[in-house]
């Protein structure tokens, strides 16, 4: 008998190590999966721990005494920075009131429905 291993031998090996590859990127997959699965459930619990937005902002100048400029609603894209300052509707009122300007993007003079005087 000869030592080498016949042609059918040598398929059912590349068969077995075709199905022990295919096993460890499936297992390497599922680990891909997994990890991905918790970080997504950790934005989720972040994403639910998160307050609220404030529902007004008013934005200060820069310098001392910081005056207020101009009022935003809470989600309004241009109010950005570290000179903004969450308020009460009321508050909000009464800023538009005494002529604070409104975003001219947010509009929260529209939405109040304040006139100033």
């Amino acid at each position: 008998m000869s030592d080498t291993p016949s042609r059918l031998d040598l398929l059912h090996f590349a068969r077995r190590v075709l199905v022990q590859q295919h096993e460890a990127n499936l297992a390497q997959l599922n680990r891909w999966i997994a990890v991905e699965e918790q970080r997504e459930a950790a934005r989720q619990r972040a994403e639910e721990l998160r307050p609220p937005p404030p529902e007004w902002l008013l934005e200060r100048s820069i310098g001392a005494g910081s005056p207020a400029v101009r009022v935003h609603q809470g989600g309004c894209v241009m109010a950005s920075g570290v000179r903004l300052k969450p308020i009460s509707e009321e508050q909000a009122r009464r800023a538009l009131y005494e002529h604070v300007e409104a975003c001219p993007f947010c509009t929260p003079d529209t939405v109040l429905q304040v006139i100033p005087e």
